[in-house]
């Protein structure tokens, strides 16, 4: 943002609020003047839904219910002089979760949220199946190995697709070791999104959980589901020399049994050609300057994950 329209932010932001302090003014002048004399039948009010107590001012109506996407972080000043704007910090305590079983008898989802670095932070889903035994490990262990590949790659594309990787091969290392045979055929999707500096998204995924960026009111997809239908999905499915197959539903499954082409674990499937390797995206979170009161301006995350 140029200094010039910095200016005029700020010049039209005063004017308002020497608006707002003139009209306050006047307000508070008309109400210490005196009533005037009347009799008792034209002074009587009556109670009406734009004045329920008679005394003549208007109802001040409530506000619960508006949701308030203000962000009053303060301002990361080394990302902000890099990129030319003001950038707020991300707060953990704004991050919430919520997972609904279904219909389902056992929860298979997982999800985690954590700081990685001092300018890191990391978001995770994680959604199971055949067992949570998959997305347990991934909740556990994920945090882990992306941590140690960031140690070594600036890139946090390179990190997410390697730390991907590498936990499948830990998690099959895992399942060979345990005497419970289901956790050859349990896995899960992997959903994880990595925001730098407060602005450098980067989303990581294999199966078909989803990530969306909401921007200015509009959904954006940053994954792609990986099924069956995908036409590059098949032929590498067919390639690898597994079968697609669909159900009475129409859903087309890998070997008849996974709705999914990539995926952590499902190790069975994996000569069949089920890759974890992600596919991965990189966007820019858009900020803005927000007016908040006589001498303050902050700034506004427009985007949402």
């Amino acid at each position: 943002m140029s200094t010039a329209t910095l200016i005029n932010l700020v010049r039209n932001g005063g004017f308002q609020v020497r608006r707002r302090a003139a009209l306050r003014s006047r307000f508070l002048q008309d109400e210490k003047r005196p009533a005037a004399a009347c009799s008792i039948s034209t002074c009587e009010r009556r109670a009406s839904r734009f004045d329920p107590d008679g005394s003549g001012r208007p109802t001040t109506w409530d506000t619960f219910g508006i949701w308030d996407n203000r962000i009053d972080e303060p301002i990361l000043l080394p990302p902000s002089i890099k990129y030319g704007k003001p950038i707020p910090k991300v707060s953990l305590s704004n991050v919430g979760c919520a997972s609904h079983i279904g219909k389902r008898k056992e929860n298979e989802d997982r999800f985690d949220y954590a700081q990685l670095t001092e300018d890191i932070l990391y978001f995770a889903v994680y959604d199971g199946h055949g067992g949570a035994a998959a997305a347990d490990f991934c909740d556990k262990y994920m945090e882990k190995y992306i941590k140690e590949f960031l140690a070594e790659e600036e890139n946090l594309e390179n990190a997410l697709s390697k730390a991907f990787l590498e936990i499948d091969k830990a998690y099959e290392r895992h399942a060979n070791l345990s005497a419970d045979a289901t956790l050859l055929s349990s896995g899960t999707t992997a959903t994880v999104a990595l925001l730098r500096d407060g602005i450098e998204l980067v989303v990581a995924s294999v199966g078909d959980s989803r990530a969306l960026l909401c921007r200015k009111g509009k959904p954006m997809k940053l994954t792609i589901d990986h099924t069956p239908e995908r036409k590059e999905e098949k032929e590498r499915i067919k390639k690898c020399g597994g079968f697609v197959s669909w159900n009475s539903l129409g859903q087309p499954h890998v070997n008849g049994r996974l709705a999914m082409t990539r995926s952590i674990g499902d190790l069975d499937l994996k000569n069949s050609g089920v890759i974890a390797q992600p596919e991965t995206k990189r966007v820019q979170v858009k900020e803005g300057l927000v007016y908040r009161d006589s001498s303050t301006w902050t700034a506004q995350v427009f985007d949402a994950v």
